[in-house]
């Protein structure tokens, strides 16, 4: 449980920066080269590298070598992770707040009954 921790918070870590966001976004639609992916970013290709770097730690970019030319690919598996996480908090606050709602009649009921 404590490594799954770790692996979502690095996720989520990944994911909090605006560029590293941009290029989940781009290899959601295949995959890329480093240099178009660096390309729309207002950086320096190395400071893309990094931030690439980043998302491969945390699981979500996979890259490959191929003679001069990086290219990446979105790793699906580590967002349905993800998923399943924010689905899993989602489910139990909708749990929560039926009870809630259930609660609130009850007591609507009662008070119905005392006038």
């Amino acid at each position: 449980m404590l490594n799954q921790s770790a692996d979502l918070d690095r996720m989520f870590h990944a994911l909090a920066d605006p560029a590293r966001r941009a290029m989940v976004e781009r290899l959601s639609r295949g995959p890329a080269p480093v240099s178009d992916l660096a390309r729309p970013l207002p950086m320096s290709l190395p400071a893309a590298m990094q931030h690439l770097g980043v998302l491969e730690a945390a699981g979500l970019v996979r890259s490959e070598k191929v003679g001069r030319v990086r290219t990446c690919t979105l790793d699906t598996s580590s967002l349905s992770r993800a998923e399943r996480w924010i689905n899993e908090r989602r489910i139990e606050w909708e749990h929560r707040l039926d009870r809630l709602g259930e609660y609130l009649k009850s007591l609507e009921s009662e008070g119905d009954r005392d006038d």
